[in-house]
């Protein structure tokens, strides 16, 4: 039996060179193979041997550097680092980005800003060419992250509408103020009367969206002392609105949470307060994350095809990449309401 070979002793990274001398050709007709020109298939297949043989791996950095690319696009998260793991629309935005990306061949890198620290630190990294592109989720109005990419004319898709947004960079996202009125017409179409809100984020476009388009949907009906606003998408603050709404108004019997996480926080605080879903509250969210499966009753909300706009988010920041035109400007995918038992 043949004894197993020794294992590769760490040295010098194999070079154009060294293909050269163990295919016994130029390095002229390496470096053409290598960059996808023609050579006859003796020369190639020579060529392909000795690249196995040697181990050469391309350097992609030093290649990257002439082209003055990095093969990479920032994900750029304008939200808290505990939202940024809590939220599944986040994550499915993210991964939905992530296969458009890597099926093109280039690096997701991912970058939360949660302070203003982390603004300055990702302006410098922007600034310093890392990135070929950025996707940019939760951007607010006035965001220093608005100016610094359209400043650099960096290729950009936002994920959402900022007010301000840069009239040349695209953007994905849903209709946030008309899913929020249908949904809330569903809810009063239950026989409910007195339904009050857990506004999130209104800061941002989704968040003030989703409050302008439950005040539609109410018309006259509308007070304002019935919305309880909260500054996150998060489960703590849905529990914490529930509080003051119930707090305000005891016979409250209809609410639409700003996100499924808010939903659920909601749904937990009624529990603990004794009134029962659907029986004396209709509770209703928006998302159909997977937070609508894990509460008690299932979540009657909006379905946010979270995936698939991180894939057009991708989609457009790549086709600049290419020089290729971008068919909309502004994308917004079809957000149906997924009816279930908690109303």
């Amino acid at each position: 039996m043949s004894s197993p070979e020794p294992p590769s002793k760490p040295g010098r990274r194999a070079t154009v060179h060294d293909i050269a001398a163990a295919a016994g050709v130029s390095r002229g007709t390496v470096s053409r193979v290598l960059n996808g020109g023609y050579v006859s298939a003796t020369a190639r297949a020579a060529i392909e041997r000795a690249i196995r043989e040697v181990g050469y791996v391309p350097n992609t950095a030093a290649r990257n550097l002439v082209m003055r690319r990095s093969q990479a696009v920032g994900f750029i998260v304008l939200e808290p680092h505990s939202l940024f793991l809590e939220d599944p629309n986040i994550g499915s935005i993210m991964l939905g980005a992530n296969a458009a990306l890597s099926a093109a061949d280039y690096q997701m890198v991912n970058l939360v800003a949660d302070s203003d620290r982390d603004t300055a630190r990702i302006t410098r990294y922007l600034s310093g060419g890392f990135v070929d592109g950025a996707i940019i989720v939760s951007a607010r109005s006035h965001d220093p992250i608005i100016q610094v990419v359209g400043g650099l004319a960096l290729p950009a898709a936002f994920v959402g509408h900022p007010r301000d947004l840069h009239p040349e960079i695209p953007y994905v996202g849903i209709d946030n103020l008309a899913s929020a009125e249908e949904i809330t017409r569903r809810l009063l179409a239950t026989g409910r009367r007195r339904i009050g809100m857990i506004a999130a984020a209104v800061d941002r476009d989704s968040g003030a969206d989703r409050l302008a388009g439950f005040q539609r949907a109410l018309g006259r009906r509308f007070d304002e002392d019935l919305v309880a606003e909260v500054p996150l998408y998060d489960f703590a603050c849905g529990a914490k609105g529930m509080r003051t709404l119930l707090e305000r108004e005891p016979n409250l019997d209809g609410v639409f949470a700003a996100s499924d996480a808010v939903a659920a926080g909601a749904i937990e605080a009624l529990r603990d307060a004794g009134r029962a879903v659907p029986r004396d509250v209709g509770v209703v969210g928006f998302d159909d994350s997977s937070w609508a499966n894990r509460t008690r009753p299932p979540l009657s909300t909006v379905h946010q095809p979270a995936d698939q706009i991180g894939s057009h988010a991708a989609d457009m920041v790549l086709r600049q990449l290419k020089g290729q035109p971008i068919p909309q400007r502004g994308l917004l995918l079809p957000s149906p309401v997924v009816w279930r038992a908690s109303a």
